[in-house]
């Protein structure tokens, strides 16, 4: 019998994390944009010295949400407190199980009383379009799915654009497109700004941590908008360098926001076995893959907390409710893992690329540069002797810090400064992944150091969810 559902895949194999950790998907590609532009080591230093122009057109969903009872909907499927929520406004929207497990998170944008528009990765989307199938909400969903990550060829088309400039002249090429100072942007609001012939949405935003905005607009418009960008620029006199889809995904090591935790979907009866039989077999969710050292028999502990990556401090207590509530208030409280990044040791990180060097010998798992993204979510041991004390979830190479970067999660009671060892390579060889060779595991001593380990990020990012601690 054909498999329908991520609830038909599971009924006949249960056994998810073998399914997961040996997926055929092969690697995660940020699709449609261009590898290089010039090359990734001055492409990551141009947000650091410059100003860097990153596409952001392609590699999320955007989800719109409107009707009257759009806001309620939403706030009933997040965790956030909507009451300052106004009009020109962004948040950082996460969606958490019943069980309390974050299942993603994504920007979202009020637009009107009645309309929001959501941009990020699959399983928000997947899981709010679910709870709007399924319940009595007077709403309209539209979704607008990332594009084609292979598209060989096929014309590719979105609903907007969406480009963000940052770095430390980007002041410069806003206001000599705008034709004067920009208005006074504050972090996560938006308003309009000129570029050219055309009034476009701003947001004060940063995905690399430096100072920048995020614009979108009509798909159709992006052409036009590309030139003005880079007019203005050459104008302003101002080194814009465009950015890569190499280096993109890089930029969060600086900044300290980690990208794709694994949702916790897999268990849990009720609302969430709904879901699974909604889940298309070829979701995001039924054919992902988990990559890293880290083998468990249980999927759940895979799965991490708002607790863990910081997000509680914007939960809305005084919701009379929302999914996941009463599960989170039982974890208030307690002690929790803890967000960090991890600083690789570079005598280490050598030995691992020298390795492919030796003849004659097996060689340890390959370490990709920028950024070794081999699975849709990446679970490496972190070991303090022969116990785990963490997980490291994110990881690459940092051309400004010259230095291989994880983002993860520590035990409570491990501290900055602490040296570990973080498992490079999977066991046995390496799993079925296409993605992945036959290899060897490394050892890899790790320092653990602030989130967001730039100081340019520390010091001057918007006091937010990439600097609070949980």
């Amino acid at each position: 019998m054909a498999q329908s559902s991520l609830g038909d895949i599971l009924r006949e194999n249960p056994d998810v994390v073998g399914r997961l950790r040996n997926s055929q998907i092969g690697m995660y590609v940020y699709p449609v944009v261009t590898p290089e532009f010039s090359n990734w080591r001055t492409e990551q230093a141009a947000w650091r010295h410059s100003a860097v122009l990153f596409d952001q057109s392609h590699h999320m969903d955007e989800l719109t949400v409107e009707g009257p009872d759009a806001e309620k909907f939403l706030s009933h499927h997040g965790i956030n407190n909507f009451a300052n929520f106004d009009l020109n406004r962004a948040k950082h929207f996460v969606p958490v199980t019943p069980n309390g497990h974050v299942i993603g998170d994504h920007i979202i944008f009020r637009e009107r009383q009645d309309k929001f528009v959501l941009v990020g990765r699959a399983p928000t989307s997947n899981w709010l379009m679910f709870c709007a199938a399924n319940g009595k909400w007077n709403i309209r969903v539209k979704h607008d799915p990332r594009s084609t990550s292979r598209p060989e060829g096929e014309r590719v088309l979105r609903t907007h654009y969406r480009y963000q400039i940052q770095g430390p002249e980007a002041t410069k090429i806003f206001e000599k497109m705008h034709g004067g100072p920009v208005p006074d942007i504050k972090f996560f609001h938006t308003d309009f700004i000129n570029i050219g012939s055309k009034k476009v949405r701003a947001l004060r935003h940063g995905m690399s941590g430096a100072p920048g905005l995020e614009i979108w607009g009509p798909y159709e418009d992006k052409s036009y908008i590309l030139n003005c960008i880079l007019e203005a620029a050459r104008a302003a006199n101002v080194d814009l360098v465009r950015c890569g889809s190499r280096a993109y995904s890089t930029n969060t090591l600086e900044s300290g926001w980690i990208p794709s935790p694994l949702p916790g979907i897999y268990t849990g009866d009720g609302m969430l076995a709904d879901y699974r039989d909604w889940l298309a077999a070829d979701s995001y969710e039924s054919i992902g893959a988990i990559g890293g050292s880290y083998v468990s028999d249980n999927i759940e502990d895979y799965y991490v907390t708002p607790f863990e990556l910081g997000y509680d401090f914007y939960i809305g207590w005084k919701k009379d409710d929302f999914v996941g509530k009463a599960a989170l208030e039982k974890m208030k409280g307690q002690t929790h893992r803890k967000k960090v990044t991890f600083e690789w040791n570079a005598e280490d990180v050598v030995d691992v690329i020298a390795s492919a060097f030796r003849p004659g010998e097996d060689h340890y798992k390959w370490i990709d540069f920028p950024q070794p993204n081999y699975a849709s979510t990446s679970a490496d041991m972190v070991m303090r002797d022969d116990k785990m004390v963490g997980m490291s979830m994110f990881n690459g190479y940092s051309y400004n810090e010259r230095c291989m970067l994880s983002l993860g999660v520590v035990n409570d009671d491990v501290q900055v400064g602490d040296v570990l060892t973080l498992v490079w390579g999977e066991p046995d060889g390496g799993t079925r992944k296409t993605s992945t060779e036959r290899h060897k595991q490394a050892e890899i001593r790790v320092r653990v150091s602030p989130t967001p380990y730039a100081a340019e990020a520390r010091e001057n990012y918007a006091d937010s969810w990439r600097s609070k601690k949980s």
